[in-house]
């Protein structure tokens, strides 16, 4: 199924990965050997021959038989062939197919990824860590470079405010939300305690809302504001001026843990789309267009060789906390990576985040 991605620039063909059997039609065989032949390029990274399959996967099938599907499986455009005499190896389309199956049924392990329940429920630290904290634990694991936006701050719920006075007529404002803490200074001069006692005031009034309802209705909540602490007005009207900022901007950590070690496959066309992708990682208004996503669950965009991203995968899953849409964390590389064990990691990562809302709900 072919949709267009949000960035014109680039034309990803992005796929949901729900089967058009119109389209993708095979039999068991074809099917079995495609898969056979995708896998053991993804991990030799070398043509693959009809004796390859037959000794590694199918040596029951008679060595013509296999020659014969093959011819087939090229003439209907899953793989191709780099030299007449060698073997074949996926185009696009056959990459498309392979992870459309490998996504219908896989199993996960989570060994390498196990910090992220502790990431996650770690309230001291600012969003904008935990989400490069997640970003760096995710490029670790795979050895890929990935990317984590968030979708703005609308969507964190206020837990806490507290204030801090601080020399030369400032203040800082620490906003303690369920994904950590939001921090931001202000002009002011008043005193710590007149801080306190606006930040217990602003926390009763405001505890359990987002910092998108606070912004989409700031009349209402000025108008309240001015009922209850209209001793510290200027306070109060300069965290809704930081949070009206906070609400427009995205935040994207990068990790390139992994990018140059897959520069030395030494394969053409994975060094193409190694470079591409290590070029795209330094565009950060690309990357926030190639990671908005309508997608509920885990997804992929495949880039059609002839476009500037030709040869670019982008495995991709939305953040769910408490409900809510928050971002989305990316995994970037060429058509040539291990889609399990990246497909194993973001699977992992979101189940973890739907376990912490669980918890959170029993406090």
């Amino acid at each position: 199924m072919k949709e267009e991605s949000a960035s014109n620039k680039f034309n990803l063909i992005a796929y949901n990965y729900k089967v058009e059997e119109k389209k993708l039609k095979l039999s068991e065989r074809k099917k079995e050997i495609l898969l056979a032949t995708i896998e053991d390029y993804i991990k030799d990274a070398s043509p693959i021959t009809s004796n390859c399959v037959k000794e590694r996967h199918l040596p029951n099938i008679s060595s013509a038989t296999l020659r014969f599907e093959l011819n087939a499986l090229e003439a209907m455009g899953f793989l191709k062939q780099l030299h007449t005499s060698g073997g074949r190896i996926p185009t696009t389309q056959g990459y498309r197919f392979y992870v459309e199956n490998l996504l219908g049924d896989f199993k996960f392990e989570p060994s390498k990824i196990d910090k992220v329940g502790e990431i996650l429920s770690e309230r001291t630290k600012s969003v904008n860590e935990i989400v490069s904290e997640l970003a760096n634990l995710i490029s670790e694991a795979t050895n890929y470079p990935t990317v984590v936006m968030m979708d703005g701050y609308d969507n964190l719920v206020i837990e806490e405010i507290k204030i801090v006075s601080l020399l030369n007529e400032t203040a800082l404002i620490l906003l303690g939300t369920r994904n950590g803490i939001v921090s931001f200074s202000i002009k002011s001069k008043a005193s710590q305690k007149s801080c306190d006692d606006a930040a217990k005031l602003l926390t009763k009034k405001f505890r359990g809302e987002t910092i998108g309802f606070m912004t989409e209705n700031i009349n209402f909540v000025e108008k309240e504001i001015n009922k209850e602490v209209g001793d510290y007005k200027f306070i109060a009207q300069s965290l809704l001026n930081e949070l009206k900022k906070l609400s427009q901007s995205k935040y994207v950590g990068v990790k390139n843990k992994g990018s140059f070690k897959l520069l030395e496959s030494g394969e053409e066309r994975t060094v193409v789309g190694t470079k591409r992708t290590l070029q795209l990682l330094e565009d950060e208004d690309e990357l926030e267009n190639l990671l908005l996503t309508d997608e509920k669950e885990l997804s992929v965009d495949l880039s059609d060789d002839d476009e500037a991203l030709g040869g670019v995968a982008i495995v991709k899953a939305p953040l769910v906390v408490s409900g809510r849409y928050v971002g989305t964390i990316g995994v970037f590389g060429p058509q040539r990576m291990d889609y399990m064990s990246i497909a194993s990691a973001l699977k992992f990562l979101t189940n973890e985040m739907e376990n912490l809302d669980r918890l959170e709900d029993k406090k």
